[in-house]
C-alpha cells in the first residue's frame, strides 16, 4: 500500500502528525493504526517549504503516495490552489478526507488508487510535486520517468528515499538534505534563472 514506513515515536505521539505553518498551523491530523505509516520529519518539513516558499499560492500540487497527508495538507495551508492526495489503502483516504473537511479546505482532492495509475490515466498538470513512496522496493527512475507529463512548466519535484537519488538524465537536483534515515531531494526537469544558481547541496 502507499502508506509510509517508520518506527513510532519515543514521546507516545501516535497517528498524528501537526501542520507547521501556513493558515492551519498547529493544527493536529490524525491517521489510521497502520502499521508502517511514515509521516515526513518536522524538521524535514520545514526545510521543504523553505525551499518551496513559504506561500504556495496559486500553484496546484501532487502528494502521490499520500499517506498521512502532511505534505499535501501542508501546501494546501499554505495556499496552494488545489491539492491531489493519492493514496491506495482506502481507510487511509477516508482519513485525509476527514481531515481535509475538518480543515476546511476544499481546494484539497482525495483520489484512491495506486500512484503509478494515476499518473498513467490522468491528465492534468502539476506545479509541485511530492514523492515519498514506501522505502522498501520504491524505483525512483520509474516514477520520475512517468511524472514528466504531468509537469507543469518550472515545475519542482519533492524526492524523499531512504537513500540519496540521483534522477537522471535531463533532471537538475536542487537541494539536498540528510537527517537522519530520511533523504530529502528539490529536483526539476529543466533549469531556469530562478533555480540554476541555487546550491546543490545545503
Amino acid at each position: 500500500m502507499n502508506a509510509k514506513r517508520e518506527a513510532r515515536g519515543a514521546d507516545g505521539a501516535r497517528n498524528r502528525v501537526r501542520i507547521i505553518g501556513g493558515t492551519h498551523r498547529s493544527r493536529v491530523i490524525r491517521f489510521p493504526d497502520r502499521e508502517g505509516l511514515r509521516p515526513t520529519p518536522d524538521r524535514v518539513r520545514e526545510t521543504l517549504f523553505n525551499w518551496l516558499g513559504q506561500d504556495l499560492t496559486g500553484l496546484a500540487c501532487l502528494d502521490l503516495f499520500a499517506g498521512s497527508g502532511a505534505l499535501g495538507l501542508e501546501a494546501a495551508s499554505r495556499h496552494a490552489s488545489n491539492v491531489v492526495l493519492v493514496e491506495r489503502d482506502t481507510a487511509v483516504a477516508s482519513a485525509l478526507r476527514d481531515n481535509a473537511h475538518l480543515l476546511a479546505v476544499p481546494c484539497v482532492e482525495v483520489v484512491v488508487g495506486d500512484a503509478l495509475e494515476f499518473l498513467r490515466f490522468d491528465r492534468r498538470r502539476f506545479d509541485v510535486v511530492f514523492v515519498d513512496p514506501p522505502f522498501e522496493g520504491a524505483d525512483y527512475d520509474d516514477v520520475l520517468s512517468k511524472l514528466v507529463e504531468h509537469l507543469a512548466e518550472g515545475a519542482r519535484v519533492y524526492v524523499e528515499a531512504p537513500r540519496p537519488v540521483e534522477p537522471g538524465t535531463g533532471w537538475s537536483v536542487l537541494r539536498r538534505l540528510a537527517a537522519g534515515r530520511v533523504h530529502a531531494h528539490l529536483v526539476s526537469k529543466r533549469h531556469d534563472e530562478a533555480t540554476s544558481g541555487l546550491p546543490r547541496n545545503v
